[in-house]
């Protein structure tokens, strides 16, 4: 019989804990849509965090660990954003906000709001909820993110160019008297100077001549098979990621067989 019962506790721990949230995403800028009136703001280059009114998810469904202080008066609807300490910073980040046990560096880490899930109203308006809310109830890691008035694509180019001499990463513009809405839409447009994308490493090739890292056999979410093989530094040419991780990699386009162009490995993606 105790052997009946541990096995049936067995099962039940071994069923997957996180699910992929249905969560708003961007389309990708062409330059021939019409913005004018559209807000734009900086894309950050953090953690996707989204708060359910009880607790911070990463886009996966994974928990993330806070401090019980981080999440100090945060309200009982839900908000999305991105956790983030400066630029070009993405690796530290990671390494604070997918730590099991949260630890001081906390501190560095601000929560920066972009949209108020399943809100009514148009997006500024929606957005306001939350002003409000922490106005009331104030945080000081929490920062709601500026939405800038947009006239032309001149002056979203000359916005990203100033995002990008700073490192940024590029600039998200969205249609601000839509209705929220779910998954990918026309209405929210990310622009960058290079795009990147998310692949799992099925392969690891090595070089016969070296010894170190080659290349590695990535497949896209669409079956895509294909080899990454540059930007990587020399320690992680020695010690590879391993096979079944998710990275992130740098493009500039897609070959008419749908296979990146001049893809550059930026990271491996723990959330």
């Amino acid at each position: 019989m105790k052997n009946i019962i541990l096995l049936f506790c067995l099962v039940t721990y071994s069923f997957p804990q996180n699910t992929q949230l249905n969560l708003q995403s961007s389309k990708k800028y062409s330059g021939n849509e019409s913005i004018k009136g559209w807000v734009m703001s900086e894309k950050l280059d953090g953690i996707r965090a989204y708060w359910n009114g009880k607790e911070l998810l990463t886009r996966r469904g994974k928990r993330i660990y806070t401090p019980l202080w981080f999440i100090k008066n945060f309200p009982n609807f839900e908000l999305d954003g991105e956790l983030w300490t400066k630029r070009a910073d993405f690796e530290n980040i990671q390494n604070i906000v997918m730590d099991k046990k949260p630890s001081k560096d906390w501190r560095e880490i601000t929560y920066n709001i972009f949209e108020v899930p399943n809100e009514k109203g148009a997006f500024l308006q929606r957005l306001k909820k939350a002003k409000i809310w922490f106005k009331k109830n104030p945080n000081s890691q929490v920062k709601i993110i500026k939405q800038i008035k947009c006239k032309d694509a001149k002056e979203l180019n000359l916005f990203l160019e100033k995002i990008i001499s700073k490192k940024g990463e590029g600039v998200i513009i969205k249609d601000p008297k839509k209705d929220f809405h779910i998954g990918r839409s026309p209405h929210t447009l990310k622009v960058k100077k290079a795009f990147d994308m998310e692949g799992e490493v099925i392969g690891i090739n090595i070089s016969e001549k070296t010894g170190v890292l080659k290349s590695l056999v990535i497949k896209l979410k669409d079956g895509i098979i294909f080899n990454l093989g540059t930007g990587f530094t020399k320690e992680e040419r020695i010690i590879p990621v391993k096979i079944g991780e998710n990275v992130t990699f740098k493009y500039y386009g897609l070959t008419k067989n749908g296979i990146p162009k001049f893809a550059s490995f930026l990271h491996i993606r723990k959330d």
